[in-house]
């Protein structure tokens, strides 16, 4: 596993461009500590000099080949330091400017659909067209464009990449306990950490216009999301390491949380979706996506959205398929923990299928593959496509054996915890193209808000707890104290940050309608309610 993924940089540029990239093709070796740098030089006299110094021992650390793991990189006080130099050099007024400039959204989107599956591609459409907020979902790739435009701290974490509201969401800890967490990864890249607030908030910004807030609700909520990722970076600033990588938000916090701020029939739903999340698990998918033939469990088929893969690959032999994907599996198994293994090597396959899921997604391919215990109990296991993510065209970033290890070794630095059965497997797939895939339990206490049911008051809460969770992704893979240092503790930064989310979310309205009138014009095929 590549250490570049840590990819911590206080004050390095983070934007560059393909032939940079090139050039540092050699460049993979991105260690978190390295040899001591040598002594002797000048001390820094300003909060720049520091700055310049921590880049260039930032830059000796990725180099170096030998790491001792206890070397330090630099102090508390100078990396805080560097972040005050990088609020100087890029004031809160350039991160509330959008400046909308020439570029077709609708040519990005089609970009995408190069390897995508022909014949779901108008499902992606169609979800897209949805409503502005839905198009916002399956934009991640739009957005990393317009954002690679704009000015940069240079401040970089590890990044979600598509950290809008509906990534966010419940599932089961290895312990068995709900907790709330990001839960998407398809695009983590190491970046600038605004990318993901930007993200976060704009996102805010459109589904409060579709919800039909006021442009001065939409703003208090905003603000209180931007203000929550700054008030927890800096309490995430004077804690210790442990506590750092340890932060999360249990279950029985999201209700107290909530207690103040909804009224009853509110926090009964709420307690609802904790509920039924808990019932989310492999025997419950068993029960809505097989039917029993012969006494044996099947998968049921529902084209195009579910299919089972021998009626995908008609031609091909039913045994033969089976040998292969159970192959797949035993490279994919060699990437789980050892204790892990045992518990997987208890299960044998029994059927697989192509599932569409999410808005973005849709036309990458996406198997659900169901396994079977001693004792005939279920294990659904989801294999998703792993591609390029849509961040790597636009920063500079460790390089990668397969795209499915960057998604799995993403999410594992950034979650509190992750899925015991969170793998990566590279090889060919069922039509023989040589594919990457990361692979986890299909439901495993997964439980999601319904965005669009929200009132102003549920949303402000439920983007700062979204904000919370970023925070402390971000504080566990980056630089807490240089983002910390950046942010200050004044609301400048929180009022930035609105400005910001009302342009894009304006910018977001052309381009959903650019959209619609493609496919209302013929250019664009779509197919919609799917």
């Amino acid at each position: 596993m590549l250490d570049g993924v840590r990819a911590i940089a206080g004050c390095e540029s983070a934007v560059g461009s393909a032939g940079d990239r090139a050039r540092r093709a050699g460049l993979t070796d991105r260690r978190l500590f390295a040899a001591p740098v040598e002594t002797g030089s000048a001390a820094p006299e300003s909060a720049e000099d520091v700055c310049v110094g921590l880049d260039r021992k930032r830059e000796h650390m990725r180099e170096s080949t030998e790491c001792p793991p206890a070397v330090a990189p630099s102090t508390r006080a100078e990396l805080l330091e560097c972040g005050v130099a990088a609020r100087r050099r890029t004031p809160f007024v350039s991160l509330a400017e959008y400046d909308p400039r020439p570029r077709s959204a609708v040519e990005l989107l089609e970009r995408q659909t190069v390897t995508r599956i022909p014949e779901l591609v108008p499902v992606r459409y169609g979800r897209m067209a949805d409503s502005p907020f839905a198009f916002f979902r399956g934009a991640a790739l739009v957005m990393a464009d317009d954002l690679s435009h704009a000015p940069t701290t240079g401040l970089r974490t590890q990044l979600c990449g598509d950290a809008h509201l509906s990534n966010f969401g419940l599932f089961a800890t290895p312990e068995h306990k709900l907790a709330f967490d990001l839960n998407d990864f398809d695009e983590t890249y190491p970046g600038p950490f605004v990318w993901d607030v930007k993200r976060l908030v704009a996102s805010l910004a459109v589904a409060g216009r579709d919800n039909g807030f006021s442009r001065k609700q939409r703003k208090r909520i905003v603000r209180a999301c931007a203000a929550e990722y700054r008030e927890t970076m800096a309490y995430q600033g004077e804690r210790g390491e442990p506590a750092v990588w340890y932060s999360h938000i249990h279950t029985a916090t999201l209700l107290d949380e909530f207690r103040d701020v909804l009224d009853s029939s509110t926090k009964k739903r709420l307690r609802r979706t904790i509920d039924k999340s808990w019932g989310r698990d492999s025997v419950h998918a068993l029960s809505r996506l097989t039917t029993l033939v012969d006494g044996q469990p099947r998968i049921v088929s529902m084209p195009p959205l579910l299919v089972p893969i021998e009626e995908i690959f008609t031609d091909a032999d039913a045994a033969v398929l089976n040998r292969d994907l159970i192959e797949r599996l035993r490279g994919y198994r060699d990437t789980l923990a050892p204790n892990h293994r045992v518990l997987f090597d208890r299960f044998e396959f029994v059927q697989a299928a192509r599932k569409v899921v999410g808005v973005g997604s849709v036309g990458t391919r996406a198997w659900i593959i169901l396994l079977r215990g001693p004792g005939n109990d279920p294990l659904f296991l989801q294999a998703k496509e792993a591609r390029a993510s849509v961040l790597v065209d636009y920063v500079d970033g460790p390089d990668f054996v397969t795209e499915g290890e960057r998604v799995v070794s993403g999410q594992r630095l950034m979650q509190a915890a992750s899925d015991i059965f969170l793998g990566w497997q590279h090889g060919p797939d069922a039509d023989g193209v040589v594919r990457d895939f990361y692979v986890r339990q299909l439901r495993d206490g997964k439980g999601s808000a319904v965005i669009e049911a929200m009132k102003p008051d549920t949303m402000a809460m439920y983007g700062r707890l979204c904000a919370r969770v970023l925070a402390h992704a971000h504080a566990r893979a980056g630089d807490r104290f240089a983002i910390s240092g950046y942010l200050g503790s004044d609301e400048d930064f929180d009022r930035a940050l609105a400005t910001f989310a009302e342009s894009y979310a304006d910018q977001n309205a052309r381009d959903h309608a650019a959209l619609r009138t493609a496919i209302d014009d013929g250019r664009i095929t779509a197919h919609l309610g799917m």
